[in-house]
Formats: C-alpha cells, structure tokens, sequence
C-alpha cells in the first residue's frame, strides 16, 4: 500500500534567486571589480593620451613611426584573418560534418596554441627561419627574409590566432547536424552548391563572431611578434610594440595615443561582438 504524498499550499521557491541582501552584495562586488580593473585603465589610458591636449594626440597618431605601426599591425591582421577563415571553416566543416581517422588528433592540433606560450611558438619560427635554424642557410642564399620582416610577423600572428574560427564553427556545426546537406545532395547538388547555399547561410554569423575574435587577437597580439619581429623602427613594429618602446623611452603620450588606438579598436570589437552574440542566441 502506497504512502499518501504530503501535500502543501504554501508555493514552492525558486534557487535560483537569492534573497535581496544578497543579491545587491554580489552585483555590487561585480561592479566594483569591474571599475577598478577595467574601466579605470581605460580612462587612464584615455587620459594620458589626450594629457598634453588634442593637438599632441593628433601629432603622436601622425608620426611616420605610428603610421607604419599601424599599416603593419592592419595588413598583418587581414593575413591573418584571411587564411583562418579559409583554413578555420574547412577544418570546423571536417570535423562537424565528417568522420575519418585523426579527427580527434586535429581537434588537438587546432586547440594547441591555447596551450603554448606565445614567445615559445615565436622562438620556434626563429628556430625554423632564423641565419642558425632549420632553413636559415637556404633562405639567406636566395635572398628570403622572413624574421624580422613582415611574413614572420604575419607566420607568428597566424598561429597563435587560428583556433578562433575553427572553435567558433565546431560546435555551431555539430549542433545543426548534416540533414540539410544530406537532403540538398540528394536533390542533385553538388559539394560546393551545398556548401554556399546551405552551410555557409547558416554558420554565417558563427562565422563573423569568429573572425571577430580572431581579428582582436591578431590586432593585439604581442608575445610570438615580439620575438620574430626584430624591432626595427619604422619597419618591424607592429602597434603593441611601438606603445612598449614609445613608454619605456619615456614618450607617454605618444605611448598611450597609440594604446588608446588599439582600446578604441577593442571598444568596437566588445559592441559587434555582443551584437554577434545576441544573434547567435536568436539563430
């Protein structure tokens, strides 16, 4: 014979909602975080910069060294950003929408510059194209420059920027699962007709949110560029590294007029991004 269940009138409450007290004390720790170790660098930086006036930001952004800076850091990122996207939606299309022997082995391999220390893949590009390395001879004797020059910054900028494409689409495309394809080849088209008119309006904006990422990471990144780079001023210098050099020769404003330059670009990032976001969630 069954016990009778207890019954109550009283209604049941929610765990997910701390009482009020509470609640004011963590939104009010979060906030308080957030100010001290993000807004408050920001307007420093923003400070700084604009500390001896517009006119001498205005200078600082105009000087032959912060333009080559900046031309360098932009042409890098679109390299960059270019051959991930390629590579980032062939490998994120295998791997979600195929089997083969190795996929676990891949997904490792685009996960492994989350692991690797960015100066350490630098030092590897110095090993494989340095005057000592691998095919440092061979180079020299035709005349190649590849460290401290623009194509080992975009190599060192590649690497430790590809996984962001890839790990954006992987679990989009898994998620969606191959129906749609199966069903668009079994009407008659073919692998590319499938992939344009299928795939790809579908990861579209899986898609920019990861050339996104990849894009901020390629636009900031300073460890394996400062290692391959040579620090050659006016040729070699991407935006991270002039601000270094800039501050440590004592030029601040000129320093955080460059610095303020890059939050703006990450400001604009965090808004598309967050836009990217919310569409994703819709889609």
């Amino acid at each position: 014979m069954s016990r009778p269940q207890p019954t109550s009138s009283a209604p049941r409450r929610d765990v997910r909602i701390e009482p009020g007290p509470i609640r004011v004390a963590i939104i009010a720790m979060a906030l308080i975080f957030l100010s001290v170790f993000v807004v408050l660098p920001l307007a420093v930086v923003f400070a700084q910069a604009f500390a001896k006036g517009a006119g001498a930001f205005v200078a600082a952004l105009s000087d032959p060294e912060a333009w080559s800076a900046i031309r360098l850091t932009l042409l890098v990122a679109a390299i960059s950003v270019g051959l991930n996207l390629v590579f980032g939606v062939m490998a994120a299309w295998a791997i979600a929408k195929f089997d083969f022997h190795g996929k676990a082995f891949l997904v490792t391999l685009i996960d492994l510059p989350f692991s690797v220390s960015p100066v350490i893949s630098g030092l590897v590009f110095v090993l494989l194209f340095g005057a000592q390395g691998y095919w440092g001879a061979w180079l020299q004797s035709h005349d190649v420059h590849v460290l401290f020059a623009a194509p080992g910054i975009a190599l060192a900028t590649i690497f430790v920027t590809f996984p962001f494409v890839a790990r954006s689409l992987i679990p989009l495309m898994q998620e969606q699962g191959t129906q749609e394809e199966e069903a668009a080849i079994s009407l008659g088209a073919s692998g590319l007709q499938t992939f344009f008119r299928v795939t790809l309006p579908n990861i579209k904006w899986g898609l920019l949110y990861g050339v996104l990422l990849c894009n901020a990471r390629a636009m900031g990144e300073f460890g394996a560029v400062s290692v391959v780079s040579g620090h050659i001023r006016g040729e070699t210098n991407t935006m991270p590294l002039l601000v270094e050099i800039l501050y440590n020769e004592y030029q601040f404003v000129a320093s955080f007029a460059i610095a303020s330059l890059l939050a703006m670009l990450a400001l604009v990032t965090l808004v598309v991004k967050t836009v990217l976001e919310r569409r994703l969630d819709e889609g």
